[in-house]
């Protein structure tokens, strides 16, 4: 990556909101305060450890700022520290929602890709979310498990959740107070705010609508009557600048000599902000375009990205817009060098059928039927290497990215997988390519190997001049 020089960036006050384990209400806390502090008349920089994109969906809405994946498995430590000093710019204040419980991560006897390990990393204090339904003292005891599991972290106060009562809330904060030395900064009594909609299908319109306004707000509320916000605030305070370590994303901005087609609406709104700065810092400029309000491609875009999403719940609509923009399937068969991702893989299938057995025609690129299933199909982290030579990958080349998808995809003709993926729980072939085409469920992280965004920006240079020199498009 180069020289850096050693900058040490104006102090962010910071928090990781933890959790013991899945479920736990680390959602519910980190919006509230996020809420709270907002209402505050603060700018709140949300971040979310691990690869999810749906929380950090719930953070842009409450924020009004992207939220940012802090992953210590996909990318290397400097470029999660670096990471988080990009998206931390302008920020009043730094809210890390965590992953799992907070030592969960990659493996099983260690803390690597953890809520613990970025609290480390960033050197930012933890609040822990603790469900204390049917304890009283014996949540002291968990808190105390955490805090010596690891005692390198700064676990430095305590969330409490499902409280019965106001009573019960002060009897767990007076047995964590006098075992683990650390306070209790807030509760939520059972019932206390409702419950936050499920995190998948019909999110991100309802949120683009302001349909969650109101549980922002309610959350806001509870939090800022039940939670020591000055306390918390002082506890974000208490940290030491960080220095840059690399020169990634400091890079001297490469005029745009190219432009890149994005599709971003409900249907494909999953995507890492960091592929998208590298892009610009390559010299692309890019170009949102919303199939589902029915806007066209790009006539003069050289590349296309077609992130993931939920297109099987808008399987009409998608469907309708193919049929009424015909000159994607023909612009990506002509060479325009394309990226699709998960949801933007299935969309370029032939069909798609939903759960409940409706089968509707998709762009028709890639010889394949796609099939939704009740049930999870694949999840977890992927060693990614190209099977051949592409405009994105050479081949050996290796990247790093996340699989996470409800489907199935058939191929309809012979095989022609795009790469060889390694995970947790076994390895094989998987996604489909082309000469100008590169798709599969694998949602590829670009910083960890930023390389692909030059060679992406130089493959759309050539399909432009190529474009310019057949006078299909003016410029």
């Amino acid at each position: 990556m180069g020289e850096t020089k050693e900058e040490v960036v104006e102090l962010q006050p910071r928090l990781v909101i933890a959790g013991t384990h899945s479920g736990v209400g680390k959602t519910t806390v980190t919006l509230g305060l996020m809420a709270a502090f907002v209402e505050k008349g603060n700018i709140v920089q949300g971040f979310k450890c691990g690869p999810d994109y749906i929380d950090p969906s719930y953070h842009r809405a409450v924020t009004k700022r992207a939220s940012r994946n802090l992953d210590s498995w996909m990318v290397s430590e400097d470029v999660v520290n670096d990471i988080f000093i990009e998206g931390c710019n302008g920020a009043d204040l730094s809210i890390i929602e965590g992953v799992m419980g907070f030592y969960d991560g990659k493996a099983s006897t260690s803390d690597k890709g953890s809520t613990a390990d970025i609290s480390l990393l960033l050197q930012a204090p933890v609040l822990l979310v603790v469900d204390i339904s049917g304890m009283a003292r014996s949540a002291a005891a968990v808190v105390k498990g955490f805090q010596q599991l690891n005692e390198k972290v700064k676990i430095a106060g305590v969330i409490l959740n499902g409280a019965g009562s106001e009573r019960h809330a002060e009897m767990c904060s007076e047995a964590i107070k006098e075992a683990c030395g650390i306070p209790a900064l807030g509760y939520l009594k059972k019932g206390d705010v409702p419950s936050i909609p499920e995190r998948h299908l019909g999110l991100v319109p309802a949120l683009e609508r302001g349909e969650h306004d109101s549980l922002f707000s309610q959350l806001a509320a509870v939090v800022s009557r039940q939670f020591d916000l000055e306390r918390i605030e002082r506890l974000a305070l208490e940290t030491s600048a960080l220095s840059r370590r690399t020169n990634l994303f400091q890079q001297t901005k490469r005029p745009s000599v190219v432009k890149i087609a994005v599709a971003y609406d409900a249907a494909f709104h999953f995507y890492y902000e960091e592929n998208f700065t590298l892009l610009r810092q390559a010299g692309a400029e890019l170009v949102y375009f919303s199939p589902l309000r029915g806007e066209d491609l790009p006539s003069h875009c050289d590349g296309l990205y077609l992130g993931g999403g939920f297109p099987e719940e808008f399987a009409d609509e998608l469907s309708q817009w193919i049929k009424d923009h015909p000159q994607l399937k023909k612009r990506v068969q002509s060479g325009l060098p394309t990226l699709a991702e998960c949801g933007g893989y299935m969309f370029l299938g032939e069909q798609l059928t939903t759960t409940k057995g409706k089968t509707v025609e998709m762009a028709g690129v890639i010889p394949m039927v796609v099939q939704m299933e009740n049930k999870l199909v694949s999840l977890g982290y992927r060693d990614v290497t190209p099977l051949d030579d592409s405009f994105l990958l050479s081949k050996g080349q290796q990247i790093r990215g996340h699989e996470f998808h409800y489907s199935k995809a058939v191929y309809t003709e012979t095989e022609r997988p795009a790469y060889f993926v390694k995970g947790l729980f076994g390895e094989g072939k998987e996604g489909y390519m082309s000469d100008h085409l590169l798709a599969g469920y694998t949602h590829l992280h670009f910083a960890s190997e930023p390389a692909v965004a030059t060679q992406w920006v130089k493959a759309c240079e050539v399909y432009k001049n190529r474009r310019l020199h057949r006078g299909q498009v003016s410029q």
